[in-house]
């Protein structure tokens, strides 16, 4: 059973690929499920990432790791991948994840209003 914040082995089993490629030259790469457990960490627990518990390894490494696969687009497939199972296997009512915009509340001045009592826009 895994603990609180991490990933379980048949989660691991199926994103590993995406985000720790095989790698044949270089120096030897952090442990990959480690680095993404300590991004859930951060991620659930609201903390500073210099407040990273030391069993993640330095907070400086699981930061430039989270950077990097935000950047390459790597969190991007992980929750394509686990969107097209989801939906594979009929756990996703696609009705449920619809946003009605009217539904959704906005300030005065997202309509080019202005704020109140402040100068008008010309």
């Amino acid at each position: 059973m895994a603990k609180r914040y991490e990933l379980p082995d048949a989660a691991w089993e199926l994103i590993k690929d995406l985000v720790s490629p095989e790698q044949k030259m270089g120096r030897p790469r952090s442990d990959d499920r480690l680095l993404l457990n300590g991004i859930f960490w951060i991620l659930c627990s609201g903390a500073a990432w210099r407040d990273l518990p030391e069993r993640f390894g330095p907070w400086s490494t699981v930061y430039q790791r989270f950077r990097d696969w935000r950047d390459d687009g790597t969190f991007d497939r992980v929750l394509e991948r686990l969107h097209v199972r989801l939906n594979q296997e009929g756990l996703i009512d696609l009705d449920t994840w619809m946003i009605d915009s009217t539904a959704v509340r906005a300030s005065r001045a997202s309509s080019g209003a202005g704020k109140k009592g402040g100068q008008k826009n010309r």
